[in-house]
């Protein structure tokens, strides 16, 4: 699709009988998630946005992106995302965690305020791109809750981070951002 896009991925079922991409065009207004709907997965429309760059200070004010394809929950979908802030040292790489409603993924539920994983080990912090950490692919274990997602550090190497779902459900239940700051 046309403009710029990068970061998609396919939800794995149809919603209203069409199918869901999320994913991230670079327009005039910004680098922001959008959705689009298809009926076929030729012909794409219905664009609309689904999480936006927040401005400011934030550590994912200059823009964000899709990382991992999103993983189903009881609760809605768990989107981790990238965002990207600005320092006089360059880009900084940092994940936050988003969720969009089950049965309209276009909808955010909630986001997190602050981040939840970000480039500290020196293999993440120097390399051909210093400070990124960006995941590309996840799975879930045997039971259900355990989640490895496989990421690029610093764009040298490739690592994998360990975390449970469950958790990251409940560390985002209470670290919701304020409705002012972008859901």
């Amino acid at each position: 699709m046309s403009p710029d896009d990068k970061d998609a991925a396919l939800l794995p079922r149809r919603f209203d009988g069409k199918w869901a991409l999320i994913h991230r065009p670079l327009t005039n207004i910004g680098a922001h998630v959008w959705m689009s709907d298809s009926p076929d997965l030729e012909h794409w429309g219905k664009h609309r946005i689904v999480l936006q760059a927040r401005r400011g200070s934030w550590w994912d004010a200059n823009k964000i992106g899709l990382c991992t394809p999103l993983i189903e929950t009881p609760d809605g979908w768990l989107m981790i995302y990238h965002g990207v802030r600005m320092s006089p040292a360059g880009c900084l790489y940092r994940l936050g965690l988003a969720l969009l409603d089950l049965n309209d993924p276009a909808t955010c539920l909630c986001r997190g305020k602050e981040w939840v994983f970000g480039p500290e080990a020196p293999y993440e912090r120097q390399g051909d791109v210093a400070n990124v950490v960006f995941p590309c692919g996840c799975t879930v274990g045997a039971d259900g809750d355990t989640l490895r997602f496989y990421y690029g550090a610093a764009d040298t190497c490739i690592a994998v981070a360990e975390s449970r779902i469950s958790t990251m459900l409940d560390w985002l239940a209470c670290h919701r951002a304020h409705p002012e700051h972008g859901i």
